[in-house]
Order: C-alpha cells, then sequence, then structure tokens
C-alpha cells in the first residue's frame, strides 16, 4: 500500500513552506528564546493566514478540520523552517476543546465557543499541559491561555511558574500554577487527553520530519562547498553514506507519518477521508481505499510508530550534521544549531522513543 498526497496537498505544503521561507525563523527563533515573543507571534500570524491554525479546529468553530493530514503537511514544512511556538500544544489543545464539546455539556460548549474561534483565526496561541507531556507546559510564558489536565479535570490555569532552561533554547518550559478555572470534569475530559496528546505527539512528528528534512539539505548543500584535498568533502563516499543513511530513514518515516494521519482521520474526531479531494492522502493499487472508513483497531500504536520513525530519524539527521560541519556545527552563532537542537528535544516531546516502543509493541 502507498500513501500519497493529492496535487492540493502538495501545493498547499509548497505555499506553507515558500511563504516561511521569507520569514527569517533563525532570528524569530534566537528572539524567542531571549523571551521577546513579536518576531515568532508574526510567523504565527503567517501560519493563520495560510489557514494552518484552523486545521485542527472543527467547522463549526470556525476552523477547516479536523484534518490531520493537512496539518502533517503544514507542520513538516513548519519543521523544516524551525518555527518557535507551541504548534503541537495549540493543535492538541483544539481536539481537546472540540472533543469534549461531543459530550454535549454546556460548559465544554460555552469553553470551546470562547476559545476555538480564535485558535482557528489565529488570534490565540494556546498551550497544553497533560500527562503524556510531562508536568510543563510549553512556552507558557507566550500563551494566551494555558490549559492543564489534572486526571478528570480540565482547568484554565491562572499563570505558570518560573520559566525553565530546555536544550532546545526555542522550547520554553513552566509549570501551569495550581488553581485557575474548572473547565469541565469527569471521564469524557480523561477520554478527550488521550485524543489531544495523540494529536499532539502526531503533530510532534511531523515537526520533526521537517526538521530532519532540513537538516539533510543544509549539510548536503555544506559538503558541496567545502573542500579538502582540493575537492569537495561531498565528494568523498564515507560523507555519502552518512548523509545517504540520514536520508533513507526520514523516507522511511514519513509514510508511517501518513499512515498516522489517515488513522486519526478514520478516529472520532477525524475528518472524513472520503469527504473531497483534500481530505486526507490516499491509497493506490489493489488496496484503495481500505482505510477511508471506520477506526483503526490501533490509533495510539499507528501515532506511536509514526512518532520514533520521524524522531529517530531526524536525530540520526542531527548527528550526521554536526559530525560532517565538523566544529563549525556547535557553535550558537550557526543558523544550523537551532535545527540540531529541535531535533533532539522533538524526540522526546510527546512520547519518549521507549514509551512509543511500548505503545506500539502492546498487545
Amino acid at each position: 500500500m502507498r500513501f500519497m498526497l493529492d496535487q492540493a496537498q502538495t501545493d498547499f505544503g509548497r505555499t506553507v513552506d515558500r511563504m516561511l521561507g521569507g520569514a527569517d525563523t533563525p532570528h524569530a527563533i534566537r528572539a524567542w528564546g531571549r523571551g521577546e515573543h513579536a518576531p515568532g507571534r508574526a510567523v504565527w500570524g503567517r501560519l493563520a493566514d495560510a489557514g494552518v491554525t484552523g486545521l485542527a479546529v472543527p467547522e463549526a468553530y470556525e476552523g477547516v478540520g479536523p484534518l490531520p493530514v493537512e496539518l502533517g503537511v503544514a507542520y513538516v514544512a513548519a519543521g523544516r523552517h524551525a518555527v518557535p511556538g507551541p504548534l503541537a500544544e495549540t493543535a492538541a489543545a483544539a481536539v481537546l476543546l472540540g472533543t469534549l464539546t461531543e459530550g454535549g455539556t454546556a460548559r465544554s460548549g460555552q469553553v470551546a465557543k470562547d476559545w476555538l474561534p480564535r485558535i482557528a483565526d489565529g488570534r490565540a496561541l494556546v498551550t497544553l499541559a497533560a500527562a503524556d507531556g510531562g508536568p510543563y507546559a510549553l512556552d507558557a510564558d507566550a500563551a494566551d491561555a494555558v490549559f492543564a489536565v489534572a486526571g478528570e479535570e480540565l482547568w484554565l490555569a491562572p499563570g505558570h511558574g518560573p520559566v525553565q532552561p530546555s536544550f532546545d533554547p526555542a522550547r520554553r518550559l513552566a509549570r501551569p500554577l495550581p488553581g485557575g478555572e474548572l473547565l469541565a470534569r469527569g471521564p469524557a475530559v480523561a477520554e478527550a487527553a488521550v485524543r489531544a496528546a495523540d494529536w499532539a505527539a502526531f503533530a510532534t512528528a511531523a515537526l520533526s520530519l521537517g526538521t530532519g528534512l532540513a537538516l539533510v539539505e543544509r549539510t548536503a548543500a555544506y559538503v558541496g562547498q567545502r573542500t579538502q584535498f582540493g575537492r569537495p568533502i561531498g565528494s568523498f563516499q564515507a560523507v555519502k553514506h552518512r548523509l545517504a543513511d540520514a536520508l533513507i530513514g526520514l523516507e522511511f518515516a514519513r509514510p508511517l507519518l501518513y499512515g498516522a494521519a489517515v488513522a486519526l482521520a478514520s478516529g472520532p474526531t477525524g475528518g472524513a477521508l472520503a469527504s473531497g479531494p483534500t481530505s486526507g492522502t490516499h491509497t493506490s493499487g489493489p488496496t484503495s481505499g481500505a482505510h477511508a472508513s471506520g477506526p483503526t483497531s490501533n490509533v495510539r500504536a499507528e501515532v506511536a510508530a509514526a512518532k520514533v520513525a520521524t524522531g529517530e530519524a531526524a536525530y540520526t539527521a542531527a548527528r550526521t550534521a554536526l559530525q560532517l560541519h565538523g566544529a563549525l556545527g556547535y557553535t550558537d552563532e550557526y543558523d544550523l544549531s537551532l535545527w540540531i537542537r529541535k531535533a533532539r528535544a522533538l524526540r522526546s516531546a510527546w512520547g519518549s522513543p521507549s514509551v512509543c516502543r511500548a505503545r506500539v509493541l502492546a498487545p
């Protein structure tokens, strides 16, 4: 079975990629790491203008989704350009609120009306703290809202604690303060949180894939220019093999990512794959349409497989880039370091490799 993007999805990804290419994201990343959010919010505005922020928001709340395939396409582009901010967490929070509204409680419906339209059009940048993501909320100091799941309760946190340093300077972590406004309570919260965590892991996997691809592309360009013994080092067999191995890992992870997107789309809050030409990936060959109806048997396992494959492939690409750039790759002033650090941080976010492998192997 072969997962392929249709022409509209491919064009959408190229559009987002070109748009971010002119955004000077290295400057935005460094400013974000210093706690200066204006350049990063400007990049966020570009994503909103392209419709990316509405991909996880239901149409009933002024979004266009949930569309996991299109979100994956856009987030791969965002990973290529190392866009700062809680991209995965904002999408997960949108899925969490959208899922809770299906329970029909008046309170959750009002919360969705308050926040989902603002998330969809990019006015609100939000973050989420939940069990699968650890005790910290990413970029709580930049967020307009910090949602926190504690067992069967969903809270709107009143603030956050001190910002903790991270291996990736653009990933600023802080614990949500206890208390605040109780938004929902009951088993439905825990169920919605699991769904949201799957989306967060999927979004993180897409960012990892884009990060790894950028590392390989930048390194391939560098080894074509750097010379040793009168020849570009990219002409040496050992260098070619390292880059080829890194790229193969990323390309092997790509179908797992879009397979996870199809699984999410077939789940309880996913978009209907058969609804139109931009609704999701399609399959070719005699098994075409095999994933187009009904939920998969284990969505979590599909997402976990994508997460571990993309995370490990991006980490391999980072190690390769660091070695082939030599000492230059270690310097903070060199833009490559921003991607290298991000690959390492994304590898563990929303499911470490060991956790993801355990989910894949679970009966």
